[in-house]
């Protein structure tokens, strides 16, 4: 059951994300239809639970370097992962790709401390 919640939890964070990210962030193409949509951040969070605890694990000497900075990185992987998987998203360039980063970061951020209370 709390699989469950963590990605109701996950698919409702990374949703306002994807679209404010689509709002604010010129070189990200989402679809915004709402089947497409829906796609696209179910496939995210999908990501987020089980692809993105192996690349923390293997990335862990790094961000015990870094002091946690290269979690940066690790969300970066997960929405490159994103992009290569689904045709429908198209992140083009890095500066985009680290803002998505920025922008799904601190959502998540902001919806795991609001959900512990």
């Amino acid at each position: 059951m709390k699989i469950i919640q963590k990605f109701a939890l996950l698919f409702v964070a990374n949703a306002t994300a994807l679209y404010l990210t689509t709002l604010l962030v010129d070189g990200v193409s989402i679809p915004l239809k709402l089947e497409s949509f829906a796609l696209v951040v179910a496939t995210l969070s999908l990501i987020h639970l089980f692809i993105r605890p192996l690349i923390r694990i293997a990335f862990t000497p790094l961000i015990i370097l870094t002091l946690g900075l290269a979690s940066i990185l690790v969300n970066a992987l997960t929405l490159f992962i994103l992009d290569l998987i689904l045709p429908t998203v198209a992140i083009v360039g890095f500066l985009p790709l680290f803002l998505t980063t920025l922008i799904v970061s601190i959502t998540s951020t902001i919806f795991a401390a609001t959900s512990k209370r």
